[in-house]
């Protein structure tokens, strides 16, 4: 089969082992972003298979009836950027797996990263000594401080195994079943949601971007939290209220360390979560590792080999194959 894969901006999958899986296609690999469904669908008017790299593509009905040969679209995880009635009205599967039960364990050690490259100025002490001085400040410990895990999930819950190794109190908060869930593990759980961010030095959320949780995470909730706290956001940016965050760390209290943008990719350098000093920026590499890509690619592909195989898997409208 002739298969696509957008966004591979480092061309990196056709050296990860998985990569063999498609051994017996036709396979073109795209390493830029074309953001234009009109120029994007002329580009893959041949694709039989469609590839997504995570969320970096929006598929909706102008890309897809600009494909007419395409029969599959292939990725993993959560699909809010995939228009399922679109792909059912054209005739395309879209297959994902839902990963039920695994982690993404770069996203956890992403996450650890932040804080402590925020809580020891790691970015601001590299800064200083390339530019020919010494130590430009003091950070802070972490041991014994109160970590707020907003999200009783996978990844949270990675987050919360290497942080109590670390010597940090974790306490959680989210929906009613998540706290239920949390309390029935033997977890402590904040006494109320003003609490939890009253309480903690350091909150960090993880929960799914969907209609219910957009703008999840209110302006008020931010303004809870002490001075000198950490908002950490490896998730998605769309859990909190627009602007929020920003309007917070400019205040010169709240400190910030965040993953994901409203409009990725970020190229406004003005962004005060790219400029202010509270404030610490990655361009959404939570999951970007070779291992990791290696495990959720290796899924792909064999969604597109069982395809091929006449016997699809992780069927998400599968109303269109049968």
């Amino acid at each position: 089969m002739k298969v696509h894969i957008l966004d591979d901006w480092f061309d990196t999958l056709r050296d990860l082992p998985c990569f063999a899986k498609l051994a017996d296609h036709e396979v073109t690999v795209w390493t830029d972003h074309e953001p234009d469904p009109v120029k994007l669908a002329a580009r893959l008017k041949d694709a039989e298979v469609l590839v997504l790299f995570r969320e970096r593509t929006k598929v909706g009905a102008e890309l897809l009836a600009g494909m007419p040969k395409l029969k599959l679209i292939s990725q993993r995880s959560v699909y809010p950027h995939v228009d399922v009635a679109a792909c059912t009205a054209q005739n395309v599967l879209l297959s994902s797996n839902m990963i039920a039960g695994v982690p993404s364990y770069a996203a956890a050690e992403h996450t650890l990263a932040l804080i402590l490259a925020s809580y020891r100025q790691i970015p601001q002490q590299m800064a200083s000594i390339k530019s020919g001085n010494w130590q430009s400040g003091v950070g802070r410990t972490l041991r014994g401080r109160t970590l707020g895990l907003y999200g009783y999930g996978k990844i949270a819950g990675a987050v919360a195994q290497t942080a109590k190794a670390l010597g940090l109190k974790v306490q959680w908060w989210g929906s009613e079943q998540g706290r239920a869930r949390a309390l029935t593990a033997g977890e402590t759980i904040a006494a109320s949601r003003k609490a939890f961010f009253a309480t903690s030095d350091i909150v960090s959320v993880h929960v799914r971007l969907n209609e219910s949780t957009k703008g999840l995470i209110t302006a008020t909730d931010l303004a809870q939290m002490q001075p000198r706290a950490l908002f950490v956001n490896t998730s998605r940016a769309g859990l909190v209220v627009t602007g929020a965050l920003e309007a917070a760390v400019a205040k010169g209290e709240l400190h910030a360390a965040v993953d994901v943008f409203d409009q990725e990719p970020m190229t406004d350098e003005s962004n005060i979560l790219l400029t202010h000093p509270n404030a610490l920026a990655t361009p959404h590499i939570g999951f970007v590792t070779e291992d990791e890509f290696d495990i959720q690619f290796s899924d792909i592909f064999d969604q597109i080999n069982a395809y091929a195989d006449g016997a699809p898997i992780h069927m998400i409208n599968p109303e269109v194959y049968s």
